[in-house]
Formats: C-alpha cells, structure tokens, sequence
C-alpha cells in the first residue's frame, strides 16, 4: 500500500509540474474559420483632426444573427493610446471634421434614408443636418466651417424636396410597377433608373434648407464610379466647389468625366474646366489655392486605363501631367501643406504604396515611395503636413490604423481591435514566387500554404482567379473571397497576377483585352505548372479552381478547355459573350470586344465559353455555379446559360442562386452560405 501510495503522489507530482508547465506555454494557435472572419471588426477611413491630436475613423462590425454590418465612429490618439467608440447610431460612417475640431459630420440611416448628422467630440446626442427625400451622401465641410457640402439624388425638373417627396409617394402607392425607358442607362449594379439624378447641393452648418448648385441638371454629380474617392472639393476660401460629371448623352457608352467649378454663393451655371473626353476625376484644390489636382485618363471608353495625376492652374487654365513617365495607375491624392507637393497611392506588384511628388519640376518630376512597405489602403494627411493615418492590412491582418511622419518615418500601429482574435489563429504568411508565362513574360504568383503545414506532406491545391479583368491580387485582407479561411481547410492556395492584372504597368494591364482566354489563360496554366514544380508538397493530381466575375469566365473558359481540375467553382462568370451586351455599362463590353456584337461578330465568338460547349466531346469537369439576381453589371443568366449546358451535358454541377445580391455577396448569414457551400465541394472532389 504505501509503495502504491508512493507511486500515485510522484505521478501526481509530475502532473502537477506538467500542468504548470503547460500553463505558462503559449496556447496552441488554431486555423481560422468562418465565424472568426466574419467576427472581426473592420476599420475604415481614417480623418486626422485640425489640431493633428485624434483620429476618427469607421468601425463596421457584421451582425450574423441581423444579417447586416453595425457601423459606428470611433476615435484614437494620433500619439497612439485608448480608442473609443464615439457614435451608435448603428449606421454611421463617412466621419468629417469641422475645421475648428470641435465636431464631426458623419452620414447614417439611423432614422430612414442616408442623412449628414454632427456630434460633439466631447460627447452628447447626434444632431441631424439634413432631411432630404433622396437621402445624403459625399458631406464636406467648408474651410470656413459655415456651410456643408453634399450630394442627393432628386428629379431633375423638381425645384423642391416637396415635390420629390409627392412623386415619391405617388409610385409608392401606384399598384402598376411597370419600368418604362427610353433611352440608356437604365439599370446599374444593383439598382433600377427612377429618374432621379444626383445633385449638388450646400447647407448652412447648423442645418437649414439646401440649395442646389446644379438645378436642373440632367447628370450625376458625380458619375457612379465603384470605390472612387472624393468628387467634389471646396476652394480654400470657401467661395468656390468642384465637382465631376458626365454630360454625355450616351451614358452607356461612356466613361467620361469632366470637371466643373461653381460659385457657392451664386446661382450661375457651372463652368467646365477640363475637356477630356475620358475620365478627370476627384479634384484636390492646393492649400495655396493656386491648384486643382485630379487623377485623368487618357483613352475614352476604357474604364481600367492609367490613371495620370494632373494639374489644373486656375489662373490661366494651363494642365500639367506629373506622371506622365510613372507606369503606374494613381489612386487617392492629398496636398502637403506647403502645396508644395501631392501624395498619392498606387499599385506596385502585391503592394499599395504611398507616394510622393513634387510640382516645382512639373512633368519632369519623379514620384518616391514613402511608405513603400505594406497594403496602404486609405490615408489622410494631418493639417499641419506632419503626420499621415493611414489603414493597412496583409493576408495575415485585417486594416488596422497606422501613423507615420510624413516623410514616411516612423511607422507605427496605433489601433488593435483585432489583435486578441489574431493572437489565437494561426495565419501563415504569403510567399511571392515569379514564373515564365505566356512568350517568356514574367508573371508573379503568390502561395499560401496551410495552417500547422507539414513539410513531408502532400497537399492539394486551390488555384484563384481574380476578376476585373484588370485587378489583382494582392497582400491584403479582404472578406468576400479569403484566402486564409480556404487554406484553413488543408489546401495550398495559388493566387496568380496573369496579363490584365494591375501594378505591373500599363502594357501588362492592357494585354488582356480582346484577348480573355488567350495569354491570361496560358499564364495562368503555366502558373499552376510551375508552382507544382516548385513546391513538392503540392499533390498536382489533386487541384481545383475557382474565381468571380472575370475570374467567373475563366472557369467557364476552363471548362471548355481543359479537364486538369478535379472541381471548379465559377462565380458571376461570363458565359456567352453576346448576351452579356445585356450588361448595363456597355463601353466595357465595346472595349474588351471591340465594338459592338452585330458589328464585330468575331471576338465575340471567340472568346466565349459557350462556343466551346463541344470541344472536349463534351463538359467533363464537376462544376459549382454562383451567381446573384441583382447583379446587373453580369446579368445572372450568364449562370443560368452555364448551368443548363452543364446539366445538359450530365456533368456533376450545382447552381446557388442569390435573389437579395448583386455583384458580390455581402450580407452575412449569405456570407456564410457561400462559404459552406464553396468549402463543401471542394472537399467532396478534393479530399
């Protein structure tokens, strides 16, 4: 007995040293899943405050169970330190600072349609600016702090919001829904013509009426234009806005924009300033109001064109092309304060930098990377030109709020929101590798092995195709389409940059157009035979593929092409490239394709998936379709096209079918679907 007794107290003891042990190691990370993705906290838009002191930003939280994202304004030292939540309206986001720093406007829903509020930064309820029938969008505060700019949809022959109101409620109450056009664009995105235009208005800081600056007008102000930075502007002295439109008569047809200026005081007729029969867009005013800088493109009807940073000298008319010998595509621009120089993103390979530019040189003048490193996806530039917020985020974190001076030094996180979730996943980090694509041109692929990765193992692989078709692929976190939730099921995922794809020059973007399934598709192919050859952990005989519109097609061109795929998954996809002219922004059919079908039949033909329907014998490779009904920029019977030829071919295949979503996915609970349905076959073909 006491020998036994002995022998229990030392494995108790030696458990007891185990267990301690094992208290004091880090815990096990694990692979992230669907409810980590869609419980992290996503920040946005950071606006420094006139004294350079705080941060405001958004912070948009998904509501799985309500089915819609929660957004709010928080606000963070610029010094770092605790971030706080300041607003709770639930839909609030586009935080503005008045220029004495005392409030912010901000736009929610909070109360019906999309309306311009303020807050006091040292607490108290929200005040509402604006009550428009067509609801707010864009506010921008005068420099003076006396008025605030916006935009609001109303019919163009309507000189009051009573009338908007009356005619509102006159269809609303109309038992007859019939949509009745006479001419283009009638429908875009997700959203039916009501004949309600865009409009610019201002409004006294304290609330009051609005007045339209554009009365009459048959245009938007500005164009719609997916994920664009600001259109409008006000001149330093308050007295003066710019703003984009497109006056042309054929909407459809045209990716033009041009900028205009109109007195803020007066009622006179805006004055066009540029001529350009592409694309000018989001005007800058330099602090000396010597200025307007914008971003141009130079070829009509391309709507993926470079975009060129410009100058606009308001004294004498006179435009400068600052990168006319930068191969990259301009994104967002800010001034310095001196006005002596613009910082601007653009794309390089996988990254998005911050750069900057001086003026003195002119055309001469060569931009430097001051932020080089990292996924730079929003920034502001403090009052004073000395410090830049700005979010950032990688494949292994989501956007944070970073600082830097604005010489790009000393770079710092200052918001961690989702640092307590991350600590606890296991997210491994890219790797960029480079191969010979289509005629010896170098492509670069990035490759994401699997959590808690074996060397000695092999894996099978998942090859993603983005859309555009210009896009890319990049080092940054996104939620429709994450990487790291398809790796987390034992997969290596391949995201390759073939032709077409932006941030490697303009010629690589262009060569994809009127070419959809010629080099890209070889790229692509190589791509997956050179990741094979270098990665032995890579099972080759076990590899599926999948992508979204443009990334859509190549699936469907896939297909009809090849049989190498165990599975593949296309969404929103392009099948039939005539009866994709159904698309409502038709210059990108006319681009890509070179005209219209019934004049320029071959390209059509060409390069359509259902052409090929016949070229393998017969479909052979088990497919899932997605698609959404929304989704007017590709129509979903582009789905219902492929699907039937699948079926009807005997092919194992799947169609999912959205009735509440466009283009992309958004709400939660159908997030959520999409990702089980996506993730169960691939593991029923790949497992």
């Amino acid at each position: 007995m006491n020998r036994q007794l002995r022998c229990v107290r030392a494995a108790l003891a030696i458990l007891s040293i185990a267990t301690a042990a094992n208290a004091q190691a880090p815990a096990e990370k694990r692979a992230i899943a669907f409810q980590d993705l869609i419980s992290m906290l996503r920040l946005s838009d950071p606006q420094i405050s006139p004294d350079g002191k705080s941060i405001a930003y958004t912070v948009a939280t998904p509501d799985l169970e309500a089915n819609r994202s929660v957004r709010n304004i928080w606000i963070v030292p610029a010094a770092g330190g605790e971030w706080r939540q300041l607003t709770r309206g639930g839909s609030d986001m586009r935080p503005r600072w008045s220029p004495d720093g005392k409030k912010l406007a901000f736009l929610s829903s909070r109360e019906g349609e999309s309306q311009i509020y303020t807050v006091a930064i040292s607490g108290g309820d929200a005040t509402r600016i604006t009550s428009v029938s067509g609801g707010a969008d864009n506010e921008l505060w005068s420099p003076d702090g006396k008025s605030l700019a916006f935009v609001s949809a109303v019919f163009p022959d309507c000189k009051e919001f009573a009338c908007d109101e009356q005619r509102d409620a006159a269809a609303a109450k109309n038992k007859v829904k019939a949509r009745v056009y006479e001419k283009l664009l009638f429908r875009h995105w997700t959203h039916w013509s009501d004949g309600k235009r865009s409009h610019l208005f201002v409004i006294p800081a304290d609330g009051g009426a609005p007045r339209d600056l554009t009365p009459g007008a048959d245009y938007d102000v500005p164009p719609f234009n997916v994920g664009a930075p600001e259109a409008i502007a006000f001149s330093p002295d308050s007295g003066e806005l710019c703003f984009t439109a497109n006056t042309d008569k054929d909407e459809a047809l045209s990716t033009n924009g041009d900028l205009f200026t109109v007195a803020v005081s007066s009622a006179g007729e805006p004055k066009r300033v540029t001529q350009n029969p592409a694309n000018d867009w989001e005007p800058q005013y330099s602090p000396d109001g010597k200025w307007i800088a914008y971003r141009a493109q130079t070829k009509p009807g391309f709507e993926s064109d470079r975009w060129r940073l410009m100058l606009y000298e308001r004294s004498n008319g006179k435009r400068i092309d600052l990168t006319e010998n930068f191969d990259r595509s301009v994104e967002s621009i800010a001034w310095s304060a001196d006005s002596k120089a613009i910082l601007f993103q653009a794309e390089e390979k996988a990254q998005l930098p911050i750069y900057a530019i001086d003026i003195a040189s002119g055309a001469k003048s060569s931009p430097r990377a001051i932020l080089a490193n990292g996924h730079n996806s929003e920034f502001d530039i403090s009052k004073d030109g000395h410090t830049i917020a700005f979010t950032r985020s990688t494949l292994t974190m989501p956007e944070e709020i970073f600082v830097a001076n604005s010489d790009g030094t000393d770079v710092h996180q200052i918001t961690h929101q989702n640092g307590a979730l991350l600590a606890q996943l296991e997210l491994p980090v890219v790797e960029p590798f480079w191969f010979a694509g289509a005629e010896n041109t170098q492509v670069e692929g990035l490759l994401l092995r699997p959590p808690h990765f074996d060397e000695s193992k092999k894996y099978p692989m998942l090859l993603l195709i983005h859309g555009g078709p210009q896009g890319a692929w990049a080092d940054t976190w996104g939620y429709r389409w994450n990487p790291q939730v398809m790796a987390a099921q034992g997969y290596v995922v391949l995201m390759i940059n073939p032709r077409g794809s932006t941030g490697y020059g303009q010629t690589f973007t262009d060569e994809i157009s009127r070419d959809w399934g010629g080099k890209v598709y070889e790229d692509l192919m190589k791509g997956v035979d050179a990741a094979v050859a270098k990665y032995p952990f890579i099972d080759g005989s076990r590899v599926a593929a999948a992508g979204g519109s443009y990334g859509g097609y190549m699936i469907d061109w896939i297909a009809t092409h090849t049989g190498r795929f165990k599975c593949l998954i296309s969404h929103a996809g392009p099948y039939d490239a005539v009866s994709m002219y159904a698309t409502e922004e038709l210059w990108f059919q006319e681009w890509e394709f070179a005209g219209p079908p019934w004049t320029n039949a071959e390209p059509y033909k060409k390069w359509s998936p259902s052409e090929y329907a016949a070229a393998l014998g017969k479909f052979r490779t088990p497919t899932l379709v997605i698609g959404g009904e929304l989704d007017f920029r590709i129509p979903y019977t582009q789905e219902l096209e492929f699907f039937s030829a699948l079926q009807r071919q005997g092919v194992p295949s799947k169609l999912v079918l959205f009735p509440d979503e466009g283009h992309w996915v958004l709400k939660p609970q159908n997030s959520q679907f999409w990702y089980v349905t996506f993730l169960a076959w691939l593991a029923k073909y790949l497992k």
